[in-house]
């Protein structure tokens, strides 16, 4: 978590973009992300010299006759020279990167625009990025405070998106992550992965969890940093700044490219054991540019009821996948509706529904979701599904979004790790086991409001002419009130 100091200065940091004419936290987070960037070049470049003369290897600089557009030299010079090296020489430079570099940021930047739009701008915010770096430095570990500092600029995304994208909770992501209960050998996936925030939070979970397993291993770390994590999206911007996300979270090279999912360009088929994701919701695509795999499965239009074909078709056998969904993918009537449910039901494994208060995604939205969670087998295995309602997710589910001490999340997670337990709960519970027998006579119907029994409590009330008399004595009071406030105005 990003505090005292560390956070006054990203906060100003934030105010300088602002009062100079950014105000799109995009672009704010996206000029960010560059000049990041930029100054990591000049430390990479740095520690890779000194490592092979350490060794007794020759090392070619990435600025090799370009001294100048190092981050170190740059800072020192008038705010005037400063601007146009910048705007003229490296931000043209770093487009040049990925092909001789290899590097994995440098892939990132190959459309970059600078955008900052003063020089007294631009030296204000490098002198400012200096500060912030200086802080990190003294912190224990480094990477981490990176990393949350990061997470905290991206925190400031707080207008939606189009085609029904906005940023997921941190914490209802973290706890799909802790559903899915991941592991060291994992291929995971997020097909429209936005900032990277499933990603991260996986990274973390492990790092956590398996420390010594990857970290103290050459495979699983070289795993951990090149193939364990892949994340598409189809915009440019978000792409970047996830990829910055995830590498400032210690994942070297994650695998984080443009790729529309749900179309032909997309051919991932039984490559992932895990899927983490939120994918849009409201929108509506042409039948032209989808796959025709996924039409095959389900005939519509809508992305939702698509993504969870694509994820079938991505999942290897065995593989789990977590995903938030709207309810009316729960109950919707619709053939594509109920084939797809079907299709989950009847070939593959649904093992949970977990149903979220519709507040949970507010400011950016009041929709009301649900997270579900299966495992592809191609071969049935749908026995009890297990229901959860969550009543609250540690926040009042008001535009304030403020913490309580009421929180469902670790009970959720405790009992779905522990089903045998959920045998003989009651369908008055919060949580309960419904048979997969009951689920198909109901049409493959989801929405938990459809197996929950409410508990009626009798209540007793006075007899209508008590209720009657009591109307009287009011009445008469009132009249009297009234004789008396004519009276005074008689007066």
């Amino acid at each position: 978590m990003i505090i005292g100091e560390l956070k006054n200065k990203v906060d100003k940091l934030w105010e300088m973009f602002w009062t100079g004419g950014l105000t799109n936290p995009l672009d704010v987070i996206e000029q960010i992300t560059y000049l990041m960037f930029i100054r990591d070049l000049d430390e990479m470049d740095n520690t890779r010299k000194k490592d092979n003369l350490m060794l007794g290897q020759s090392y070619t600089s990435i600025f090799s006759d370009k001294e100048n557009l190092k981050w170190s030299i740059l800072r020192d010079k008038s705010a005037e020279t400063m601007y146009q090296i910048m705007q003229g020489e490296i931000f043209p430079f770093i487009k040049t990167l990925h092909s001789d570099n290899g590097s994995t940021y440098a892939k990132y930047m190959e459309d970059a625009i600078f955008k900052i739009p003063t020089p007294r701008l631009l030296e204000q915010i490098i002198t400012a990025l200096d500060e912030i770096y200086a802080l990190i430095e003294k912190q224990p570990d480094r990477k981490d405070v990176r990393g949350d500092l990061y997470e905290y600029m991206l925190s400031r995304l707080t207008t939606a998106g189009t085609n029904g994208q906005f940023r997921t909770p941190r914490h209802i992501i973290r706890m799909m992550v802790e559903l899915l209960d991941l592991q060291p050998h994992d291929v995971i996936v997020d097909p429209s992965c936005g900032t990277g925030g499933f990603l991260v939070s996986a990274g973390e979970y492990l790092k956590e969890k398996y420390l010594d397993e990857i970290f103290y291993n050459k495979d699983a770390k070289a795993h951990y940093d090149n193939r364990m994590f892949t994340g598409y999206d189809m915009d440019r911007t978000m792409l970047r700044i996830g990829a910055m996300n995830m590498m400032t979270h210690g994942i070297q090279n994650p695998h984080i490219v443009y790729n529309d999912s749900l179309s032909d360009q997309n051919r991932d088929s039984s490559k992932y054991t895990k899927i983490l994701a939120n994918p849009p919701f409201k929108g509506s695509l042409d039948y032209d540019i989808v796959s025709t795999d996924l039409t095959r499965l389900v005939k519509t239009k809508k992305t939702e009821l698509l993504f969870l074909a694509l994820f079938l078709r991505m999942l290897k056998n065995g593989g789990h996948c977590a995903s938030i969904v709207p309810d009316g993918v729960l109950f919707g009537s619709s053939k594509a509706h109920v084939d797809i449910r079907k299709e989950i039901i009847e070939n593959h494994r649904l093992e949970a529904i977990i149903s979220m208060p519709s507040g949970v995604f507010k400011p950016y939205a009041g929709v009301s979701t649900a997270v579900i969670i299966f495992t592809k087998t191609s071969a049935g295995g749908t026995d009890k599904v297990w229901f959860y309602d969550m009543k609250s997710d540690g926040y009042s589910l008001d535009d304030k979004r403020t913490q309580l001490d009421n929180n469902d999340i670790p009970d959720i997670i405790a009992r779905f790790g522990n089903l045998v337990d959920e045998v003989n709960r009651k369908r008055t519970e919060q949580s309960f086991l419904v048979p997969k027998e009951e689920i198909v006579g109901n049409a493959y119907d989801l929405s938990i409001n459809k197996y929950k029994k409410s508990v009626y409590v009798e209540e007793t009330y006075p007899h209508p002419k008590e209720i009657l008399a009591e109307i009287n004595v009011m009445e008469q009071k009132i009249q009297t009130g009234l004789k008396e406030l004519e009276a005074m105005l008689d007066e």
